[in-house]
């Protein structure tokens, strides 16, 4: 039994299609292509703290461990041939030359063995200094495109930058949950660093990219997703 199989069959995953092409929704945020072997992960906002303590605002200072701790989880759990960074790895152009030493280590040895593609955000718009990895504008795959900011009109893309959220209010009781939003043509996916935030899918930064009507939104539990069709969600 694949590990696919494995986490199928107790719940914790859930697959969508994209234009045909099969699709794994993992509830740490992180996407996975089984064909390709490809782990897709959004929106790390590496060293966001030491990014707002440098303008002087000071937040919890254990980003980056939380987050290069969930990937390598994650990466342990599938052992993918590939990884794509879909932009907005880092909060900032300077944020790679801040990683500390021993995360910085560990990143390059989770990159070992395997293809690594850091896609270009809108916070990071150069490479990652001191970091291997194929740098690139986005990355054809198939009948997919992976890029960072999604764009109108487009087909077959997975994205990130707006970091999906969505609101399901059941017996009175409201839940927000961070989530991949899916119409069967794209896909955007949710922010996997730990301060990243989401943003309401229906939300008029939003607008334009989905069919309303095939529109799910995939949110993250703890321990699974959970599928909530587009006329559940609330504002």
């Amino acid at each position: 039994m694949s590990v696919i199989e494995k986490v199928a069959a107790v719940g914790e995953v859930v697959e969508v299609s994209i234009l045909e092409e099969r699709a794994v929704c993992d509830p740490s945020g992180a996407l996975f292509l089984p064909a390709d072997q490809l782990l897709i992960v959004s929106d790390l906002h590496l060293e966001k703290g030491s990014s707002y303590a440098r303008r002087g605002s000071f937040l919890p200072p254990y980003d980056t461990f939380a987050t290069i701790k969930r990937l390598s989880a994650v990466i342990g759990r599938y052992r993918p041939q590939a990884v794509v960074s879909l932009g907005d790895s880092f909060h900032d152009r300077g944020g790679a030359g801040r990683l500390p030493d021993p995360i910085r280590q560990h990143l390059i040895a989770l990159m070992k063995g395997r293809e690594w593609y850091w896609v270009a955000g809108n916070h990071d718009p150069a490479p990652p200094e001191g970091l291997p990895g194929s740098w690139v504008s986005e990355l054809a795959l198939s009948s997919l495109i992976l890029r960072h900011e999604p764009a109108l009109g487009a087909k077959g893309e997975i994205a990130g930058h707006l970091h999906p959220g969505a609101r399901i209010v059941r017996r009175g009781r409201s839940v927000r949950r961070a989530c991949f939003a899916c119409d069967g043509t794209r896909l955007v996916m949710p922010a996997f660093g730990s301060l990243a935030g989401s943003l309401n899918v229906l939300d008029r930064a939003f607008a334009g990219l989905f069919q309303r009507e095939q529109l799910t939104a995939y949110m993250l539990g703890q321990e699974r997703v959970y599928p909530v069709a587009g006329g559940m969600l609330r504002r």
